[in-house]
C-alpha cells in the first residue's frame, strides 16, 4: 500500500483533534472529511479507519514507539509509522520518519504484548474496573472483542419495506447485507460504506442501529394503540424502532434533556414515516403532566458506554474512575424520579449499553429495594463476545 502525504497529514489533524482539543472521534473525522472535496471514497476510508485504529490501540503504540507523550505533530507521525511498521507496511523516505528505530518498536511491542492492559490498549483504572466487576477471565474475553472493528448494521424499517426487499434493493447496487439470527430486522453490511446518500435510505426504508440496540423494542411486549414513554429519546433510533412494532398506531412520547436531538428525531421520524412520535423536552413540569401515563416506559440511561467501544474507542481516554461513580448517582435518580410515569400494571424497560454489573443488575436491585410495587419480570445481558454491542436490559412491573 502506498502512502500519500495529503492522506496521513489528514489522519494527523484528525487526531490532535481528538486527543488535544478533546473533540469527539466521529465529530473529528467528520470535519477533516468536509475540508477536500476531491477525496474519493477509497480515500476517505482509509483516513477514517486509520484514525479509529489508531485511537484504539494508542496506549500500545505509545509503548512501542517508546517516546512518552507528546501533542505536535511530529510525535503523531512517529506513532503512525509505528502503526504501519506492526502492520508490516514499507514507511517512505519522509523527512517525518528520519528516527523511526523499526527494530526498536518491535522489540517494545512485543513486551506490551505479555500485559493485558497494554496489549488490549487501556487505561489502568478501567482494566482493574473490569477485573473487580466481571471476574478477570469474562473480563479478558470481552475487553479483546471490544478492541475489535464493529460491524455495521441496519435496521430495516418494516412500515416501508422488508428484509427481503430491501436486501435485493441494496444488492443491485452492490451493497451487499446478510441476515442475522434471531434479530428480525437486522442487515448486516458485508462491506463498510457511508450510505446516507443511498436512495433506500433517503427514503427512510432503514436506520443505521446496532443489532443488540434492535433487541429493546421487541422486549417492551408492544402493542399497537399504547402510549410509550422513551424518556431517555436521545436523536431516536429506539423510537422508531417501537413505531414498526406498534405499526404506527399509538402514542409515542420521545423526551430528551437536549432539544437539537429531538430535532433530529423529527427528521428522521418524517424520513421513516412514522407519525405517532411526539417530541418533549424532559423537565419537572413535563414529568409531573405525564405522571401514571404510560403503558410502556423505556429508560435507555445514560452510561459509560463500555458496551459500544467498538464504535467509539475514544471513551477508553475520556472516561474516568469519577465519571463512573458520577454516573451511577444519575442513574438511580433517573429510574427513581422517571417511574411515576407509568400506569399501575405497565412496564418499564431500564437498559444501558455497559457490560459493568454495578450500571446495570445491581442499579434494578436497588430500586426494586426502595419501590416494592414494582417486580422485576426478567433481565437480559448480551457480551459484546456474542457479535455485536454490549447490551443491558431489565423489564419491570408496575404493580397494584
Amino acid at each position: 500500500m502506498k502512502l500519500h502525504k495529503t492522506l496521513v497529514s489528514a489522519v494527523i489533524e484528525t487526531l490532535q483533534q481528538i486527543f488535544v482539543q478533546g473533540v469527539y472521534a466521529d465529530k473529528a473525522v467528520e470535519q477533516v472529511l468536509k475540508q477536500n472535496s476531491r477525496w474519493g471514497s477509497r480515500d476517505r476510508r482509509f483516513i477514517a479507519e486509520t484514525t479509529y485504529e489508531m485511537v484504539r490501540w494508542w496506549r500500545y503504540l505509545t509503548l512501542a514507539l517508546s517516546k512518552g507523550e507528546g501533542t505536535d505533530s511530529s510525535h503523531y507521525y512517529e506513532l503512525f509509522a509505528t502503526l504501519q511498521i506492526l502492520k508490516e507496511t514499507e514507511l517512505p523516505d519522509w523527512e517525518e520518519f528520519k528516527n523511526i528505530d523499526k527494530d526498536q518498536i518491535l522489540e517494545n511491542a512485543e513486551k506490551a504484548t505479555q500485559i493485558r492492559k497494554y496489549r488490549e490498549s487501556i487505561p489502568d483504572w478501567l482494566d482493574e474496573l473490569g477485573c473487580s466487576e466481571l471476574s478477570e477471565k469474562i473480563w479478558e474475553k470481552e475487553i479483546h472483542e471490544l478492541n475489535k472493528e464493529a460491524q455495521v448494521v441496519l435496521r430495516v424499517n418494516t412500515l416501508k419495506t422488508n428484509p427481503i426487499q430491501l436486501r435485493k434493493l441494496l444488492e443491485e447496487q452492490t451493497i451487499e447485507t446478510f441476515p442475522v439470527g434471531d434479530y428480525s430486522d437486522a442487515l448486516v453490511l458485508v462491506k463498510r460504506q457511508n450510505l446516507q446518500n443511498v436512495n433506500e435510505y433517503k427514503q427512510g426504508l432503514f436506520e443505521i442501529q446496532d443489532a443488540s440496540s434492535q433487541l429493546i423494542a421487541p422486549f417492551m411486549e408492544l402493542k399497537e394503540g399504547m402510549t410509550v414513554i422513551d424518556a431517555c429519546a436521545g436523536a431516536g433510533g429506539k423510537s422508531l424502532h417501537i413505531a414498526a412494532k406498534m405499526n404506527n398506531k399509538g402514542k409515542i412520547i420521545s423526551m430528551d434533556v437536549e432539544e437539537r436531538k429531538l430535532l433530529e428525531l423529527k427528521k428522521r421520524a418524517d424520513r421513516g414515516g412514522v407519525s405517532i412520535i411526539k417530541t418533549q423536552l424532559i423537565n419537572d413540569e413535563s414529568l409531573s403532566k405525564l405522571k401514571n401515563t404510560a403503558d410502556r416506559l423505556l429508560l435507555d440511561v445514560p452510561c459509560t458506554g463500555l458496551g459500544v467501544i467498538k464504535r467509539n474507542p475514544d471513551a477508553k481516554w475520556k472516561l474516568s474512575l469519577e465519571f463512573v461513580s458520577e454516573i451511577r448517582i444519575t442513574q438511580q435518580k433517573i429510574i427513581s424520579s422517571y417511574s411515576q410515569m407509568l400506569k399501575q400494571d405497565g412496564i418499564m424497560v431500564y437498559a444501558t449499553c455497559s457490560i459493568l454489573p454495578s450500571e446495570n443488575q445491581k442499579q434494578v436491585e436497588l430500586f426494586l429495594e426502595n419501590n416494592e410495587n414494582f417486580e422485576l419480570i426478567e433481565d437480559r445481558k448480551v457480551l459484546p463476545s456474542e457479535g455485536f454491542d454490549g447490551f443491558y436490559m431489565a423489564k419491570l412491573k408496575k404493580k397494584n
